[in-house]
């Protein structure tokens, strides 16, 4: 972690809900998947000044790749279908430090 990095992960979830009928997160259970993120890192006791923050956005811009979420610093993007999803995203990147491949939204995206 560097000295001037308040969390050790920041997590920003997208929950835009666009009204004009395009793709957005909030149509695809990102509200309930950061929910249960938030109980989780609590329950794991990884919340908190230098370990994890786990938060809501607005649009981040790849909703098409929806829903999505980004793990900061290492600026991982991550797309998800149910907990199991978050489950491994927590254990394996936030936890043990290493990327899940399978989850992770291509930068072309």
């Amino acid at each position: 972690m560097s000295e001037s990095s308040f969390f050790k992960h920041h997590v920003f979830f997208c929950l835009n809900q666009r009204t004009d009928g395009r793709a957005s997160c909030g149509d695809c259970g990102a509200a309930g998947a950061h929910k249960y993120a938030k109980q989780r890192i609590k329950e794991l006791g990884l919340g908190g000044p230098g370990k994890v923050r786990i938060n809501q956005a607005g649009c981040l811009d790849r909703c098409d790749a929806g829903p999505v979420l980004v793990v900061y610093p290492e600026a991982t993007w991550y797309t998800f279908v149910d907990n199991q999803d978050i489950d491994e995203i927590i254990d394996s990147h936030l936890v043990n430090g290493k990327i899940v491949d399978r989850l992770v939204v291509p930068s072309s995206d």
